[in-house]
């Protein structure tokens, strides 16, 4: 028996590693040609510490309280030397990938299908030649075929499948949308790297509110995927919100998932003032029912960066303090995306 073990990296790279049964993390990542931090992998010096986020695992009791407290392990935080997986985990590792020996990894893809689903949103799916790993939420790096330009894009799709999906902004003039709109084949071949991130699902121990503007809705699709797999027994509301009817896109998918979900809703909203549907205005005009519990409820948050500096200003100016919140923005015009968790 052997685990999926995810090392996140400080500079938002993650590698997905195997770990044997009765292998430590550390002992694992070596295997793969990763050197973690270490000094000693006694438990003496403390320099391989990091933080389980999620999974379980054994610890032991070869270290000493210099090089992990009491209070440190209740919080989470690990030896990479000592903890020895007994499920798929999430490590956090406090250290750049490029000080690892490790980096991104490049893998290659098929492109499947195009679909121009609204005039600002383009639907991407490519096969890839193995089933890829990431955590739902995630983003992959494409190179936009004859350049060596890449553009991120988050998966919309579940992980570990071949089949990798996008629902990507079509930009007037983007580098990357030119050309899957006038000049793309299917068939052709195309190079990602990844995954990257720190924007992914936690284990969902309370309710949670997604809110998503425009195609930020992407990632949200993927942890939604992964939550029909898993299931999910606290209540998930997302917000959608838009500029104009045009743009809502992935109401069917939504539906879907409401349909196979019982404990998730959405609302889809639309900013434009002469819009036909019957939600209008901003996800902050929308929030009062979802946001639940006092306070007790984790929040996820992608859009344009527009959106979210304006949910950000909203949630200080309300004195709105979620039990915990992730967000992601990012701009159509770099390839970037600037991440944040907190």
């Amino acid at each position: 028996m052997s685990y999926n073990i995810a090392l996140n990296f400080e500079d938002g790279v993650t590698r997905f590693i195997r770990c044997n049964a009765g292998e430590t993390v550390l002992d694992a990542a070596y295997r793969n040609r990763i050197k973690l931090p270490m000094d000693c992998a006694d438990g003496v010096c403390g320099t391989c510490k990091g933080r389980c986020r999620q999974g379980s695992f054994e610890l032991g009791h070869d270290y000493i309280d210099e090089a992990l407290t009491e209070q440190e392990r209740v919080a989470g935080n690990i030896l990479t030397c000592q903890m020895v997986p007994s499920s798929d985990c999430v490590v956090d590792i406090p250290a750049a990938s490029t000080l690892c020996k490790t980096g991104t990894t490049d893998f290659g893809g098929t492109l499947a299908e195009i679909n121009l689903v609204s005039p600002t949103a383009i639907a991407l799916n490519v096969v890839a030649d193995e089933p890829i790993h990431f955590l739902p939420g995630q983003y992959v790096n494409i190179q936009v075929p004859g350049s060596h330009e890449t553009r991120a894009y988050s998966f919309s799709s579940r992980p570990g499948c071949r089949e990798l999906h996008f629902l990507i902004r079509n930009v007037p003039g983007g580098l990357m949308s030119t050309w899957l709109v006038r000049q793309a084949r299917i068939g052709e071949r195309l190079t990602l790297s990844g995954p990257l991130g720190v924007f992914y699902l936690r284990p969902v121990v309370r309710p949670m509110l997604m809110l998503a503007g425009g195609t930020g809705l992407a990632p949200f699709l993927a942890m939604l995927a992964q939550l029909k797999v898993t299931g999910c027994k606290q209540p998930v509301h997302l917000i959608y919100g838009v500029t104009h009817d045009d743009d809502l896109v992935g109401i069917e998918a939504l539906e879907q998932c409401a349909a196979e979900l019982d404990q998730f809703s959405f609302k889809a909203v639309v900013a434009d003032a002469n819009s036909r549907h019957p939600n209008k205005g901003y996800v902050t005009h929308h929030m009062e029912q979802a946001l639940m519990e006092q306070g007790e409820v984790d929040v996820y948050l992608c859009g344009p960066q527009p959106m979210v500096d304006a949910v950000l200003t909203h949630f200080r100016d309300q004195g709105i303090e979620p039990a915990s919140f992730h967000y992601e923005r990012f701009s159509p015009s770099i390839a970037a995306i600037t991440e944040h968790v907190a």
